[in-house]
């Protein structure tokens, strides 16, 4: 390297290209998490998101709403409201009609893991969790009617009052085959509906006459 130092530069020579760092606008978003937001936001949140599934169930319209982010709030607090509502009903059992919350909770919850199965072996393309979402959050209108149907029951329970809650309850297991259907529906196979529509009409049909046949003790 000797023979540089006699090398001289007479003029600048210009550098080409572009040798600063671009800098983007940044937002304080970008490091934002869930993790470092207060709790009051998080479960405010999700109770937006759990309210705007039971808008969708009430009105239900084919759409991937339920679909794209599933939970399992909804079907939890449906699931506990049933059962408590139709716990101490005057069924088999002779004490305080405990045993009706966790019939309830097997026949809800069983009852959608085997749909979500039926529905995984006919060649569905909805995964496991957002089955059980819909068929969680599609027993809103059941609940409804459970809670109508004490109401009535308040007023006594003579053939009026069966001719009423047979309307309710009937109605509202229409709306919720309907409404889970209408979700359902798509992710499955054309010439394999029927068989994926018929175990969700049974598993509403099982509660619906549970709410229906329930008197108080």
């Amino acid at each position: 390297f000797s023979g540089l130092a006699d090398v001289s530069i007479t003029e600048d020579i210009p550098v080409e290209g572009e040798i600063t760092v671009p800098v983007g606008s940044h937002s304080p978003d970008e490091d934002f998490s869930t993790l470092d937001e207060p709790v009051r936001d998080t479960i405010m949140r999700d109770l937006k998101a759990v309210g705007k599934k039971f808008v969708h169930v009430m009105y239900p319209k084919k759409s991937s709403a339920l679909l794209r982010d599933w939970d399992l709030w909804g079907p939890l607090v449906l699931c506990v409201s049933l059962a408590l509502m139709l716990q101490g009903g005057s069924a088999d059992s002779k004490d305080d009609g405990g045993p009706q919350f966790a019939e309830v909770f097997v026949i809800i919850w069983f009852g959608a893991v085997v749909i979500t199965l039926n529905s995984k072996l006919l060649g569905g393309t909805i995964s496991f969790f957002q089955s059980l979402c819909v068929l969680g959050y599609c027993v809103l209108p059941l609940t409804v009617a459970m809670l109508v149907c004490r109401l009535v029951l308040l007023a006594g329970s003579g053939t009026v009052s069966f001719v009423i809650r047979l309307i309710v309850v009937v109605a509202m297991f229409g709306w919720s085959t309907l409404a889970s259907t209408a979700f359902l529906a798509d992710s499955q196979p054309p010439n394999r509906k029927a068989l994926v529509v018929y175990p969700i009409f049974l598993f509403y049909f099982v509660i619906s006459w549970m709410i229906l046949t329930f008197t108080p003790q």
